[in-house]
């Protein structure tokens, strides 16, 4: 790896494809270096401690725990670590909740090799990044009631199980995957359907298909 280097970046995501694919990106970077690889807010958080790190690529779906609360907990003992969360989310649901936990940017999976560097390189400089897209899409939601929607009003928590519901996977499921409890998980249902005025499953996904909350 290439000495020169000055940003010290450390990329979060539970597959190893995306993880590969990040490091083939920056193998021959002058001013990037790669310094470690994290496969859930557990061993990223720990890395963070025993390691100099100066850009976080973190996914916002890890498999231990809801990847906002992991952001904030970092941005709580590293301020100065820049984090970018990196996401096959649609940009404008996940971006906004992210930047206020304390994100310095937002990035789509679907971004090419000159996106994930100039990003980096900007968050590393203490700027934020935004897409050219997320711009446009903060922009309309300034000017119409989107702020009004029923989603909006749902905690990071319950707007990730409402995905995930939505997603057709079952509370036992959902619960597994976030590490709580069954009850704790129906709680956030029986929330999430009251906040939005819903009455069942079905009007949920009815809603989060017909909004492209979920694919």
């Amino acid at each position: 790896m290439n000495q020169q280097a000055r940003i010290k970046l450390l990329v979060v995501d539970p597959h190893p494809v995306v993880r590969a694919g990040v490091a083939f990106m920056l193998k021959d970077h002058l001013t990037i270096k790669l310094v470690g690889e994290a496969v859930n807010g557990h061993d990223a958080i720990k890395f963070a401690r025993q390691h100099e790190v100066s850009v976080m690529l973190m996914e916002i779906a890890l498999n231990d725990r809801n990847g906002l609360d992991v952001l904030k907990q970092i941005k709580r003992e590293f301020p100065q670590l820049s984090i970018i969360v990196f996401s096959s989310h649609r940009e404008d649901q996940y971006a906004i909740r992210a930047l206020k936990s304390g994100a310095s940017g937002f990035l789509s999976k679907h971004c090419s090799a000159y996106e994930l560097i100039h990003a980096t390189e900007q968050v590393a400089a203490g700027l934020k990044f935004i897409s050219p897209e997320l711009v446009q899409e903060m922009a309309n939601s300034l000017q119409s009631d989107n702020q009004n929607e029923p989603h909006k009003l749902l905690s990071d928590r319950e707007y990730q199980t409402m995905v995930m519901i939505a997603s057709g996977k079952s509370v036992s499921d959902i619960a597994k995957e976030l590490s709580l409890s069954v009850k704790t998980i129906s709680e956030y249902r029986s929330r999430i359907l009251m906040k939005m005025k819903l009455r069942h499953n079905a009007e949920l996904t009815h809603y989060a298909i017909k909004n492209e909350l979920v694919e």
